[in-house]
């Protein structure tokens, strides 16, 4: 239900705030300021979310728990996508998403509502116990046969 209530609320806060703003500073402005916030907000993104991905590899490569980093670039993500979006609204929810400081609230907000069952870095114990079955062979290359091969796919007329 706040899903419908959310796809129909936001276009009428963003139609109300194009007129209003429209009519405060007119139509160039506005759409001056709309392309302007879009290529602000994709520069932002891009160097945030490198950031991100930085974090992620980090958080892997020193076998952390990387949901912190992963909710950071999802984040960005919706962030990027909102500030794609042409609107005021939009533009502020998407430059919100990019303050770090409001992304850790949202992720600790979320945390406490989220529970995780298990999260283990340890290989399973049944690939633990194949990893010494290796098996050592030789192999060679066979040539199909020529005249068995069908050249037409059945698609076609020859």
């Amino acid at each position: 239900m706040w899903l419908f209530f959310a796809f129909l609320t936001v276009p009428l806060v963003e139609i109300a705030l194009f007129i209003q703003i429209g009519g405060a500073i007119g139509l160039g402005m506005t759409l001056l300021v709309v392309v302007a916030t879009a290529m602000i907000g994709t520069f932002l993104v891009r160097t945030q979310g490198i950031q991100a991905l930085d974090q992620i590899k980090n958080s892997f490569t020193q076998v952390r728990d990387p949901s912190e980093a992963l909710a950071h670039g999802a984040m960005i993500l919706f962030a990027g996508a909102l500030l794609l979006t042409p609107g005021f609204f939009t533009d502020a929810v998407g430059f919100a998403f990019l303050i770090p400081t409001i992304r850790m609230a949202v992720f600790n907000w979320a945390r406490k509502r989220v529970s995780v069952t298990k999260f283990s870095t340890e290989q399973s114990t049944t690939r633990q116990q194949h990893s010494s079955d290796i098996i050592d062979g030789d192999y060679s290359e066979v040539a199909p046969e020529t005249d068995k091969i069908q050249t037409t796919s059945g698609w076609n007329k020859d």
